[in-house]
């Protein structure tokens, strides 16, 4: 059955993915929040080892240049930005610059995450917090630009965020990190989940009206974690506190669009969509690059030949392959096991 359900998707993304002719955008602006899964650029001049600004990555990405994006290609929010209509990917604040901000701009970066001090052994990165701060920034731009009705029209604008794995991914490594020492697993989703609805609520009073929050994936599963503990198939424990906080943040998604006047959000279900890749024949377990101490990519190495058919081009990060068919899903279905409550062509449909 759940085969089954998995091959209609494949062959729905084929066609969907034909072309996608459009004269307008769906939305007149996207903005992009998060982590490493969404960065495009925003860590190559942070003085951090998360940064994807070098071969392989970018190899698969048009002009076959590594920009930033820790993906051989696209990653989720390039396609979203595609089916969305818009002519150019949205770009990262730390370049974005004069009118293009009016279309939007992505101020995800790498090792990110809902705490502030998530990610920063790997040194500089841009925390969630201050993420929301520098969309500030942006909307006053936007203000001086001359954008006399940008509150109405940020109100029509997309909002997607991916963040809360490396906090995950951070909370089982005790010797770096005390966390673990402090919270059980269903505590710290319960710390989380309260820092991530002070941040969400800060965006909905700038102006957030539609936003796609992305779960978390089955972090367990990820060749990082797989090498890490010797394991030849996914580890319980992380997965179960990944669920924790999947489960409480379906509740805070439901509670949201009840309480929030006007606004409108959704789950993207990439724990269950992970999972559906053990149905397709992919390599889920491995690595396409040749893998460093921090499980990135090497500098220059080689990727594997093949790599439509590996989930992961690193110990972390999905390929363009997959990034492409979760975000047309995401985009386009309807199903719980994808989305919830609605799809994201259905969150930005009045």
């Amino acid at each position: 059955m759940r085969g089954t359900f998995t091959l209609t998707i494949v062959v729905l993304f084929l066609v969907r993915s034909t072309g996608n002719c459009r004269s307008e955008t769906l939305v007149p602006c996207y903005f992009i929040f998060g982590d490493s899964l969404y960065d495009v650029g925003n860590n190559n001049n942070l003085n951090t080892k998360a940064k994807a600004n070098y071969l392989p990555y970018g190899i698969d990405f048009p002009g076959g240049k590594p920009i930033g994006r820790f993906s051989n290609g696209r990653n989720f929010v390039d396609k979203i930005s595609e089916l969305l209509g818009f002519e150019n990917y949205i770009p990262p604040y730390s370049t974005a610059e004069g009118e293009e901000i009016l279309k939007g701009v992505n101020y995800a970066s790498g090792s990110a995450g809902i705490l502030k001090d998530t990610g920063t052994l790997l040194g500089e990165n841009i925390c969630m917090d201050k993420q929301i701060e520098n969309h500030k920034n942006t909307i006053a731009k936007i203000g001086k630009l001359g954008q006399v009705s940008a509150n109405h029209s940020l109100e029509k604008c997309l909002y997607s965020i991916n963040i809360g794995s490396n906090d995950f991914i951070n909370y089982f490594k005790p010797d770096d990190y005390n966390w673990s020492s402090i919270y059980n697993p269903d505590q710290f989703a319960d710390a989380l989940i309260l820092q991530y609805t002070q941040q969400i609520k800060a965006l909905y009073e700038l102006g957030a009206r539609r936003l796609a929050l992305s779960g978390l994936g089955r972090i367990g599963c990820i060749p990082a974690e797989l090498e890490l503990y010797n394991a030849t198939e996914c580890v319980p424990k992380i997965n179960e506190a990944v669920d924790h906080f999947n489960a409480k943040l379906t509740s805070l998604i439901d509670s949201f669009n009840t309480t929030l006047p006007l606004a409108k959000f959704t789950l993207i279900n990439l724990f269950s969509m992970q999972g559906m890749a053990d149905f397709t024949g992919l390599i889920t377990d491995k690595a396409c690059c040749k893998l460093r101490s921090d499980y990135q990519c090497e500098i220059e190495s080689e990727p594997c030949e093949l790599r439509n058919e590996y989930v992961f081009l690193d110990g972390y990060h999905t390929t363009q392959a997959i990034n492409d068919l979760s975000a047309t899903m995401a985009f386009t279905l309807p199903v719980s096991l994808v989305v919830h409550p609605m799809s994201i062509s259905q969150l930005i449909t009045d």
